[in-house]
């Protein structure tokens, strides 16, 4: 990814170092852009077979796992004890990595920006938090065995960039641009939440039978990734892409399927409690959304085969 020298995003809020601090609660409602919900309704839990998938699954593909444990999915703030009021004030890091989020960043911006103003709507920038170790959220504590999630109450995606060596080294998933798609997606979770996706279905995974709620969820995972394949189409037209970085996103994809996470934490798979959605699934969509380049590619509550 041609990212060096590039614009950086001032949206980044710098914690690392820091003891964390607490956004304000959000709420957020529909959109003209038109992007399709399929608005379930239904009753029970996410049903996942075991704690430690939960936290993996989590961890990478961009849930809270304090949500997922706790019912929520998502759909509300989780507040965990008293939040520290502090917060740090955004702007650009000064290191090689917080430098290559920030650019990231900025280019998903640029992106959404586009679609939005085209739909007649106005793009809200998420905030990015970087933080080290330990956080806290409107959707409750983080550490950074929790990894990248998007918390819907404050509109800000959390990463401790460790993470990134986690998902060269224990996921075999190298390369800048599969560090890119892990961003993209959780701004796949923030276009979800402007548009009313994200709200509408946490509310119905909420009342949801298990297997229902893992569908619902399954198919929530898959648009961000088709949403995370939109950024890849756009960035492609504006000559950010080098060779290789598709495949870099697809293989990302492919490794932090549920199907791979399951066989390689408990040896063994469960299809009926995936939550995010098998290898194949995930890279499909993902490429959907980069061949496409449009939102009605992501319509992954229709009638389409996910």
């Amino acid at each position: 990814m041609k990212w060096r020298g590039r614009r950086q995003s001032s949206n980044i809020e710098d914690r690392r170092g820091s003891s964390g601090g607490f956004g304000g609660f959000g709420r957020s409602g529909g959109s003209r852009i038109g992007l399709p919900t399929g608005r379930a309704r239904a009753g029970g839990g996410l049903g996942i077979g075991a704690i430690v998938v939960i936290l993996i699954v989590a961890w990478i593909a961009g849930i809270n796992p304090l949500e997922l444990l706790s019912g929520g999915g998502g759909g509300g703030p989780v507040v965990t004890g008293q939040p520290s009021r502090q917060q740090a004030p955004t702007g650009t890091p000064d290191d090689a990595g917080g430098q290559f989020v920030a650019v990231v960043l900025a280019d998903t911006e640029s992106t959404w920006q586009r679609i939005f103003r085209e739909g007649g709507e106005t793009y809200k920038e998420p905030i990015l938090v970087l933080f080290s170790g330990q956080t806290s959220s409107a959707c409750g504590f983080a550490s950074a065995a929790t990894g990248p999630f998007y918390c819907p109450g404050d509109q800000k995606v959390y990463i401790d960039l460790d993470f990134y060596r986690e998902l060269r080294d224990r996921f075999d998933a190298p390369g800048d641009f599969a560090q890119a798609y892990v961003i993209a997606h959780e701004i796949g979770h923030h276009i979800q939440n402007l548009l009313g996706v994200l709200p509408d279905v946490n509310a119905a995974r909420q009342k949801a039978s298990k297997a229902k709620a893992n569908e619902l969820s399954v198919r929530l995972e898959l648009q961000a990734d088709c949403l995370a394949g939109i950024w890849a189409h756009d960035a492609e037209t504006r000559d950010v892409l080098e060779v290789g970085d598709i495949d870099e996103a697809l293989n990302a994809a492919a490794q932090i399927g549920d199907d791979a996470i399951q066989q390689r934490t408990q040896g063994y798979v469960v299809p009926e409690s995936f939550n995010h959605g098998s290898s194949a699934q995930r890279s499909r969509w993902f490429k959907r959304g980069f061949e496409q380049g449009n939102l009605d590619a992501c319509d992954t509550f229709g009638p389409a085969n996910i």
